[in-house]
């Protein structure tokens, strides 16, 4: 079989030797008889890869002793209003830092909890997001219940290189798209959450790290299933976890330790995203790569030809030629080819090839 270079910005590709110890181990786990997915959550088989996952994404993140780690069901969407249920109380307000569409939508469902403000939105006239705020344009509450910003925007291309000062409120990140993409102060964060497909694992799957003395402060009003310290609590085992989602996320961080970890990984992304970025810069009269160069995402570079027609051709002959996941999102249109983690450099070359030898064909 030959397989194709995955560029979808998620579910996004697993490197190939996660999938094929999947494949291998996926009758018969390690000798038990029976499939992964067939174990009971509470066995000893399972609870080997649930505590293994858990200390291994510890382990690579450098997660401090303060903070815990969950892995959850729901999607990063549903952290758009857990994450207020638990943190947003009456009588307070939290700052949204508003960077593009998913970060919108994190600020509009946090509104139907409770008050919530914008602290900056960077949108363009058209609605598009190329840029991320300066300082200057950012205005936060110090006394804001806490501050949200999405570190990486995968719809419009931007990623913050550096964090934003919460002005000592605590600070909230989104990070679904760029978490282990590159090493991250976990300790600055009172709480982190990721959907697993982007680098992580499969879809179903979501990570969630929080600051254990915030969860003092967590409202306990609120829905065991929907509280972060139940879940802390139980070592997310509260009820059955997305066992096989999370089997190949602990395959998957392995795989991650062994290219040398988030350093090993922000070496590799960078090449990558120099190389691709490299490519538009060098035939800029044909392509435009409309984000400013210092907010350029190593995760999701977006990028356009001279026409919306040339811009579909190319999806199209990208796609014959083995290259998936190039069509740029719906509601941004253009072209967009993702970087996670498991994408090798040599997929980047030869999508830079292909794109030398369009533009001289169209050009």
């Amino acid at each position: 079989m030959t397989r194709k270079l995955n560029f979808n910005a998620g579910p996004a590709g697993l490197p190939l030797p996660v999938l094929e110890e999947a494949r291998d181990q996926f009758v018969d786990f390690r000798g038990t008889g029976m499939s992964l997915v067939e174990h009971s959550h509470r066995g000893k088989a399972y609870d080997a890869v649930h505590q293994e996952a858990l200390a291994l994404f510890a382990e690579l993140l450098n997660l401090p002793k303060t903070h815990g780690a969950m892995l959850l069901q729901g999607g990063a969407s549903l952290q758009f209003a857990m994450l207020p249920l638990n943190f947003l109380p009456a009588g307070k307000s939290a700052d949204y830092i508003v960077t593009g569409h998913w970060a919108k939508l994190a600020f509009s469902e946090a509104g139907k909890l409770g008050t919530v403000r914008k602290a900056a939105d960077c949108a363009n006239v058209d609605k598009t997001y190329t840029r991320l705020p300066k300082p200057e344009e950012i205005s936060l509450d110090p006394k804001a219940a806490y501050v949200h910003m999405t570190s990486n925007n995968t719809i419009f291309g931007t990623e913050w290189s550096s964090l934003p000062d919460a002005k000592g409120a605590r600070l909230v990140a989104d990070m679904s798209s760029d978490i282990l993409s590159r090493p991250i102060d976990a300790a600055k964060f009172s709480l982190i959450y990721a959907g697993a497909q982007k680098n992580l694992g499969p879809a179903g799957l979501t990570a969630v790290i929080v600051d254990r003395d915030w969860l003092k402060d967590a409202r306990a009003d609120v829905p065991d299933i929907l509280r972060y310290q139940k879940h802390l609590d139980a070592q997310s085992l509260y009820h059955t976890p997305p066992v096989f989602a999370i089997y190949l996320f602990g395959l998957n961080l392995k795989w991650i330790k062994a290219q040398g970890g988030a350093a090993g990984m922000e070496a590799r992304n960078k090449a990558k995203a120099d190389a691709l970025y490299g490519a538009l810069d060098r035939l800029s009269g044909f392509y435009k790569a409309p984000v400013e160069k210092a907010a350029r995402s190593w995760m999701n570079v977006v990028f356009r030809t001279p026409t919306p027609e040339l811009d579909d051709a190319f999806a199209a002959e990208a796609a014959k030629a083995g290259m998936e996941g190039l069509k740029g999102h719906r509601s941004a249109g253009g072209l967009r080819a993702s970087l996670y983690n498991a994408v090798s450099p040599d997929d980047v070359k030869a999508l830079v090839s292909f794109m030398d030898d369009f533009a001289k064909r169209k050009g």
